[in-house]
């Protein structure tokens, strides 16, 4: 036995697709029933509002700043730090004056000493138009997914894969709704970004299990699975250690600007990873996928025999 085949791992991770399996379902089931009944709590970019963000020379109280906005008929104003406790980013629902009458009225409401650092206005039909987008964009995105697989592999592998990615989205949206964490334009591109990095991670498996399966000669299935997830394992572990430290020195050190895309990142990385491993795989071993699947077709055969 050669030395690098006792580096490699012996976890049945087929053994425990059962358990697998629940959890996923169970994690499906909680995140699906917080997105209809808590929904996402959606930033300025999509509801549509004025974004204002304040500097003051020391330290404010927030509960303070609330009150004072509250009496001025600035209902449901979201008031949070922005950095410092002497800076604070204020979010206001769609107003009927301009934003230079809105800054104005900002400054004497909260006093002479504030400075005005930027103000944001985004229309409520921009808001709506930016929801649709959104949606589309994940859409159109893993339709291109399934068709790419399928050509690249076969459709059962296809199948696998959209499964895991539509699991990873489901599963990142649930937390951001059940921990109502504001989700804005940077959390739909990080959604994004997870389709692409998970799709990355089950392309490298789904590769190995087609190797392996044309390679041997009348193993079981889950044997093969087993084997190729186990080959990847540590180039998986790698990937996901070396990304995970990237997000976490954005999450603390990257400032609130981008905590929304870095937590979306954090979450879908961690989920990615588990789905190439066992949610990907255990579709392809439920359809029944096959080495006969995988050979070139007779047609195939001749154009491979013609090249030079």
């Amino acid at each position: 036995m050669s030395i690098t085949a006792l580096k490699i791992p012996t976890i049945d991770f087929v053994g425990k697709r059962t358990y697998a399996i629940v959890f996923s379902a169970l994690l499906m089931a909680l995140s699906v029933f917080s997105l209809s009944t808590n929904g996402l709590k959606l930033g300025i970019d999509f509801t549509g509002g004025t974004l204002i963000e304040v500097g003051y020379k020391q330290s404010v109280n927030l509960t303070e700043i609330r009150a004072t906005l509250d009496k001025a008929d600035f209902k449901r104003a979201n008031v949070q730090y922005f950095g410092s406790t002497n800076e604070i980013l204020i979010r206001l629902e769609p107003q009927t004056i301009s934003s230079a009458k809105l800054s104005t009225k900002i400054i004497r409401l909260l006093g002479d000493d504030v400075d005005i650092r930027r103000v944001e206005f985004v229309g409520p039909k921009v808001g709506e138009e930016l929801t649709n987008d959104g949606g589309l964009a994940m859409l159109y995105a893993l339709i291109g997914i399934l068709i790419y697989v399928a050509f690249r592999f076969e459709y059962r592998f296809a199948l696998g894969s959209i499964t895991a990615l539509i699991h990873d989205v489901i599963a990142t949206l649930g937390f951001f709704s059940l921990f109502q964490v504001e989700f804005d334009l940077t959390v739909l591109a990080a959604i994004l970004a997870v389709i692409g990095y998970s799709l990355n991670d089950t392309i490298v498996v789904f590769d190995r299990i087609r190797e392996n399966f044309l390679s041997t000669r009348h193993v079981d299935p889950q044997k093969i699975i087993n084997g190729a997830l186990n080959q990847t394992l540590s180039r998986t572990i790698m990937t996901s250690v070396t990304t995970l430290i990237v997000l976490l020195a954005l999450f603390f050190l990257g400032g609130e600007i981008i905590h929304g895309f870095a937590v979306a990142l954090l979450i879908g990385v961690l989920i990615g990873t588990y789905s190439s491993i066992y949610v990907a795989s255990s579709m392809i071993l439920a359809m029944g996928i096959t080495k006969e699947d995988l050979l070139p077709s007779e047609k195939e055969k001749q154009e491979i025999d013609t090249r030079p």
